[in-house]
């Protein structure tokens, strides 16, 4: 296996799950919200804000498409799915797991919605993009993982590890 790549909703968990899975693996670990942030000099809500959706959409894309690595754990942005030739690069890279979590649980994780720099239009709430990108990320995922409340994150990587094993 190359590189996994961790997809899911913002608060489902994919950076930390990320680190641990890397940590386990020997793999290293890159959030790819840190890329956008040092390509654009700017946090991710401040793009949000200047700029709107569909120009973070396009400077997201731009820098998901320059990530070139090996035995690396991804975890991209929760808008990823958003973009074809995003998705499409990063297959290219690795398996994709889908990190699903129930909207209650998301609810609960995420306290800091206006200013956490997710691709949102002004109106929506998190349970009309949760609408949006499910059929995405089920349709881009090679393998699912199942995120129930009470779960831990060390729970789900071990889930995410026994899934990869099961693909080998």
């Amino acid at each position: 296996m190359d590189n996994i790549i961790l997809i899911g909703m913002p608060g489902s968990g994919k950076s930390t799950v990320g680190v641990l899975l890397a940590k386990a693996l020997g793999y290293g670990f890159l959030d790819t919200d840190l890329v956008i942030q040092q390509r654009e000099g700017l946090l991710l809500q401040d793009i949000l804000d200047q700029f709107g959706v569909k120009h973070f959409l396009q400077v997201e894309e731009e820098a998901i498409c320059t990530v070139d690595c090996r035995r690396t754990v991804i975890a991209p942005g929760g808008s990823a799915v958003c973009r074809e030739g995003t998705m499409a690069h990063l297959k290219e890279l690795g398996p994709v797991v889908y990190l699903r979590v129930p909207m209650e649980e998301l609810t609960s994780r995420i306290q800091n919605l206006a200013t956490r720099g997710i691709a949102m239009e002004p109106g929506q709430t998190l349970a009309d993009v949760l609408a949006q990108r499910a059929p995405l990320y089920e349709r881009y995922a090679d393998l699912t993982v199942d995120c129930l409340p009470g779960q831990t994150l060390a729970q789900t990587t071990q889930m995410v590890l026994a899934l990869l094993n099961g693909r080998r």
